[in-house]
């Protein structure tokens, strides 16, 4: 017999009115569940209730296999090797050799990835909405002038659920924590030629259609895409000796393209202040995009709040959260930017410039992806291989009879 949670409340808590039992033999009572319960379990409890769920035919639908599920361990920072290790972020760390499925575990507990995970998670549904009810109004597939819109919406897809996914199995060792961010980056990277893409067919100022930089900009966008991710693949090899360094080619390396790709953003919004354009809904948007893109480097750039106030903003608030909902926030803004150029210059760019080709939309979009990759593989095969022996996590019963681990790493 198990005890019952009934809820909170009145005539409410943990009971034996509402309980289960079965008989032995054939022919004895049985009884289903009214409402959901929790067990307490007394010494072998646990042997008796697999028992019972074989023996309930279904009566509490509970498969057997979920009874050895346990949410994953936390450890404190001092307990997991310097890779794994956060500035500011004092707690909340994952098993540095977790494996895949724990990984998916923790995302439903709250650790200090958790919200990083669904912050990513969450908006890539969004963006897959928007881009189903894009493809219900427009012909993506004949009409070459929706080809930028279709390139640009598939990589605002790609990069949060890959950042997702990275920030979900980056705690299974050192060497696939590497590997999880090179493919972050690389997906960071794409989505600034996306954005070059995107800008040089719908966003470019009137006075620079047709000019030398319009016509070699999506060409230097997949230069700076490159850089991007050989730049911020590179700074993980220094960032154990080098932790500044490290950060500065990083921050560095997303900054060029993003500068690059805001340049007609920042000639068009020039020339309105100086009177020489009137300001228009597509233009507030780009103007709150890149207020959203300033606060994401900042952020980035700066480990605030986390910095100032060690350990009090493990689980919520600090600076990669914030970096997150930031970035997403400044990508929705650009989509509508984007949207409103699309139909609003759509007559005057089709009578001055050529309609988007094949080869310039989609095939720079399967070269990048390549050429991406190619790097990532080359960063990839440069990581040291690290034995698992070298890793070590032992079990220690202190004084007080807690156990804790401890990781030792060896050279």
């Amino acid at each position: 017999m198990f005890p019952a949670w009934r809820g909170a409340g009145e005539g409410h808590g943990w009971g034996w009115a509402q309980c289960v039992r079965w008989e032995a033999g054939k022919g004895g009572p049985s009884r289903g569940l009214e409402c959901p319960l929790w067990c307490v379990l007394c010494r072998g409890g646990k042997e008796r209730l697999k028992q019972a769920c074989q023996r309930g035919r279904g009566a509490l639908r509970l498969p057997a296999d979920m009874l050895s599920l346990r949410l994953p361990q936390l450890f404190d920072i001092h307990q997991v090797p310097k890779v794994f290790r956060e500035d500011g972020i004092m707690s909340g760390y994952r098993h540095p050799r977790s494996s895949a499925l724990d990984c998916i575990l923790s995302s439903f507990q709250m650790t200090n990835e958790t919200v990083n995970i669904w912050t990513h998670f969450l908006p890539t549904w969004y963006f897959l909405w928007r881009f189903s009810m894009l493809c219900t109004s427009l012909d993506f597939l004949t009409d070459s002038y929706t080809w930028p819109l279709l390139v640009y919406m598939l990589l605002i897809c790609l990069y949060p659920f890959t950042s997702s996914c990275a920030h979900t199995f980056s705690s299974m060792s050192a060497e696939a924590r590497h590997i999880c961010y090179f493919f972050d980056y690389g997906a960071l990277s794409l989505y600034s030629l996306g954005c070059a893409i995107t800008y040089g067919s719908y966003a470019m100022p009137d006075c620079w259609v047709n000019s030398w930089l319009h016509q070699h900009f999506v060409t230097i966008g997949v230069a700076n895409s490159l850089f991007c991710t050989s730049m911020s693949c590179y700074s993980r090899f220094v960032e154990l000796q080098f932790p500044h360094k490290s950060k500065i080619l990083r921050t560095a390396a997303f900054i060029v393209p993003f500068l690059f790709d805001s340049f007609p953003l920042f000639y068009r919004l020039l020339s309105c202040c100086w009177g020489s354009c009137s300001p228009s809904e597509a233009l507030a948007s780009h103007s709150y995009h890149l207020l959203f893109a300033f606060l994401t480097c900042f952020l980035f750039a700066s480990h605030l709040p986390e910095r100032l106030a060690p350990g009090r903003f493990d689980y919520i608030g600090h600076s990669h959260q914030l970096f997150h909902v930031c970035a997403v926030v400044g990508t929705h803004f650009q989509m509508e930017a984007v949207l409103t150029d699309m139909a609003s210059r759509k007559d005057w760019l089709m009578s001055h410039s050529s309609l988007p080709s094949f080869p310039a939309t989609m095939g720079v979009l399967v070269l990048g992806i390549l050429l991406n990759l190619g790097i990532i593989g080359i960063f990839s095969t440069g990581l040291p291989r690290t034995p698992r022996q070298s890793t070590l996590a032992h079990l220690h019963q202190d004084g007080a009879g807690q156990v804790r681990w401890l990781v030792i790493q060896c050279n």
